[in-house]
């Protein structure tokens, strides 16, 4: 149905190009080598008239699309290789951007991003995550799920299913809390505490569905991978912590072997409901919520690169994903060396080759690596 959907073009000229329509891939993949656009986009959403104006499209109904994306994992290498600034004052800091500048208070800033290895292992990690509440909680099938890299620092999931196009953006977000492990009761999901062991081996039986079923395995395996000093990072008492951690090994057999969690001295229920709660955070999917509820939202086309990275939007499949390799799986441009003016990059991959890190100097590139650093903004092309 490519007629149905509108296009959406990111010219180099620095303005934005909509409510385009093609009857087929043969117009599209004229206008593209025509044009020549920064970045190319679908709409996830279907139209009567794709070009009109958007009140006057005539909105058919959309796919369901996930985007995973690194800047919502908190991984531990943002702090070394992305950056922030503040735009009114230019204080500036690594990782995270803080929700204010410390210095203006202003809540706007400029930030620069980097793809590591580690960001894409975090956003695949968590895609893998998706593709099984998909298809083990929603019943999708394989065949009506799509799964990309993004061409950047994450992942794309498409659903294409007659059941969710006609869903609005209220029952999306219904989607979103579920994904997220918005919601869920923590205090044993309204039952009463007095009777911990009923409560506990209603609550975390591992052959209960869903997030029942998903929490049951997620604290069995905390449990039995968690350190002493990460049990007291969730706030559990030295103490209660100390005994957990002893007794590990007895409570995840007997958890495997009688689908219960043993019930040991000390441990009550709040100190399950801070275990439950740290397993919840830990087994939700870090999505994109703003890109799910969006019925009208613009993603980027597969097999077209990214502007920020000169990487491709590669279609993966459910028996690749584990072994797919962005930093060469993805690269467009494998011939050929360009000779750039680096002002500052850390070391990265393209490849089997490792290059930098660089600091204003000048040094002869694969294309491929010289394209990721200029369009990252961390080079130029110098004669």
């Amino acid at each position: 149905m490519i007629d149905k959907r509108e296009f959406g073009f990111a010219l180099f000229e620095g303005w934005m190009l909509r409510h385009k329509q093609f009857a087929n891939q043969e117009e599209l993949t004229s206008f593209l080598q025509n044009s020549t656009p920064k970045d190319a986009y679908f709409s996830c959403a279907y139209y009567e008239n794709p070009e009109a104006e958007m009140d006057k499209k005539n909105w058919l109904g959309a796919d369901l699309i996930f985007d995973i994306d690194a800047d919502h994992i908190p991984t531990t290498c943002l702090k070394f290789h992305d950056q922030w600034i503040c735009s009114n004052c230019g204080f500036e800091g690594k990782g995270i951007p803080l929700d204010k500048c410390p210095i203006c208070g202003s809540e706007k800033f400029e930030t620069h991003t980097w793809p590591c290895e580690i960001c894409l292992l975090s956003a695949k990690e968590e895609t893998i995550k998706l593709l099984d509440m998909l298809l083990q909680d929603f019943g999708f099938s394989e065949k009506e799920i799509r799964i990309y890299f993004s061409g950047h620092r994450g992942y794309h999931v498409h659903v294409e299913n007659e059941a969710v196009k006609t869903l609005g953006a209220v029952a999306r977000k219904e989607i979103v809390d579920y994904v997220l492990g918005l919601g869920i009761d923590t205090f044993l999901y309204g039952r009463k505490a007095k009777d911990q062991k009923s409560v506990m081996n209603h609550l975390l039986d591992l052959t209960n569905f869903g997030w029942m079923g998903r929490i049951a395995q997620s604290v069995c395996d905390f449990i039995f991978r968690a350190t002493k000093e990460e049990l007291i990072a969730i706030g559990i008492r030295r103490d209660i912590a100390e005994s957990i951690y002893e007794n590990k090994d007895v409570i995840t057999k007997y958890h495997v072997k009688s689908k219960r969690l043993k019930v040991i001295k000390g441990l009550g229920p709040r100190t399950w409901r801070k275990i439950i709660k740290h397993c919840i955070e830990k087994r939700g999917v870090k999505i994109d919520t703003v890109v799910t509820t969006d019925t009208h939202r613009l993603i980027r086309m597969p097999e077209t690169l990214h502007g920020k990275t000169g990487l491709r939007k590669v279609e993966l499949s459910f028996s690749n994903i584990n072994i797919f390799d962005p930093f060469k799986d993805a690269v467009a441009f494998k011939k050929g060396e360009i000779t750039v003016l680096v002002s500052d990059a850390p070391e990265f991959r393209i490849g089997d080759e490792t290059f930098g890190p660089y600091k204003n100097c000048k040094v002869e590139l694969p294309t491929a690596a010289a394209l990721l650093l200029i369009c990252k903004g961390k080079a130029e092309v110098t004669n």
